[in-house]
């Protein structure tokens, strides 16, 4: 088949999963040199793909924008592909609106009558179906050992998989942020961060829910503790949901040691400060992914969710330290711990600051 001269690629609407997609638009580039790639993207997410070098045009749509609408303004693109990387019925739907010949994207409910191409899922996917209270109960009377899962059931690969129809190479490569470096150089003057000294990036939030949490007091455990050892300054991160958790971690810390930006950042901003931090310590959220991505090294208690499935950069990057109780429940899923939060409770403040140092050397 003739390699297409106008892709349009429909994003998926979370951060972190926008991330994890990024290696499907890198191979997607190099199977395809000579085509042009527009995203289509919820605005929220629009400076991300701005800074993904695979995308040479980005289109933004509004929360209330309507399918109807959407359709008609991709017609004007005249797009002869379409890659669908969400499952959802909309996302097919808008690409069939915009009469664009060639739809591609997984199979599902209501979805095939709007795609072209429906694949199966990819080999070795995981669903990451929530646990019930009953079953969490279960698992801990029975002394279960925690689920583990294969490298090959990242969700990355799920849009490898779908890339690959388009003849892109299924190969796992590590989602890539180009941050131009007049911003690198310029966002500690924005927001007045020590020139000269070392970052720790500190994410306590996590949006999905508490049950992804690490306490904030360990948190501020742990940077009063890298504080004391390398003389670094921190930041914190969040969006306006995170600013009691933010201000919180602030206060626990001694006066001019941290600087809080929860809130405080454009999307675009929030990637080039992550990247001039040295380690940041974060829960499994967004950032994390987004920290990863822009060269920086991660520290993450995980809990309720799975780091073979959803973790940062590649499966095996050393860079990064990957923590985990040995909870039988875990991964649930939950938003909210049905018992006692044991998995994120069972990862203790000595666990994190040995990881963070380890993080710390090998990034230097």
């Amino acid at each position: 088949m003739t390699a297409s001269r106008h892709l349009l690629v429909r994003s998926v609407n979370w951060l972190g999963d926008a991330v994890m997609a990024m290696p499907a638009l890198q191979r997607l580039r190099e199977a395809l040199p000579h085509t042009r790639i527009s995203v289509l993207t919820h605005q929220k997410l629009a400076d991300l793909w701005t800074l993904q070098p695979a995308v040479d045009a980005v289109i933004p749509f509004a929360a209330d924008e309507t399918v109807w609408r959407v359709g008609r303004r991709l017609r004007a693109l005249d797009c002869d592909t379409a890659l669908v990387l969400p499952n959802s019925p909309r996302s097919a739907l808008e690409c069939w609106l915009a009469r664009i010949p060639r739809r591609i994207g997984r199979a599902g409910a209501w979805r095939r009558l709007f795609l072209t191409e429906a694949l199966p899922d990819f080999p070795g996917a995981v669903p990451m179906r929530k646990r019930t209270p009953a079953e969490v109960h279960t698992r801990i009377a029975n002394g279960a050992a925690p689920d583990r899962f294969p490298a090959q059931s990242h969700h990355a690969w799920h849009y490898l998989h779908l890339a690959s129809a388009l003849g892109a190479r299924a190969e796992l490569l590590p989602p890539r942020l180009a941050v131009p470096a007049e911003e690198l150089a310029r966002i500690k003057s924005d927001f007045v961060l020590p020139l000269a000294t070392p970052l720790l990036g500190l994410v306590p939030g996590a949006e999905y829910g508490p049950a992804k949490r690490w306490p904030a007091d360990r948190f501020a455990a742990v940077a009063q503790e890298i504080l004391r050892r390398h003389g670094c300054h921190c930041v914190i991160f969040g969006g306006a949901r995170d600013a009691e958790v933010a201000a919180t971690l602030t206060a626990a810390l001694p006066p001019g040691t941290a600087t809080n930006l929860a809130g405080r950042t454009t999307l675009r901003q929030l990637v080039a400060a992550l990247a001039v931090c040295r380690v940041v310590l974060t829960n499994d959220t967004g950032p994390m992914h987004l920290a990863a991505a822009a060269g920086a090294a991660v520290v993450v208690p995980f809990g309720s969710t799975s780091a073979d499935l959803t973790g940062p950069g590649l499966p095996d990057d050393t860079r990064h330290q990957l923590i985990r109780a040995q909870a039988p429940c875990s991964p649930c899923f939950l938003r909210e711990c049905p018992v006692d939060l044991r998995c994120m409770m069972g990862i203790t403040v000595e666990q994190v600051t040995a990881a963070v140092d380890v993080a710390w050397h090998r990034a230097g």
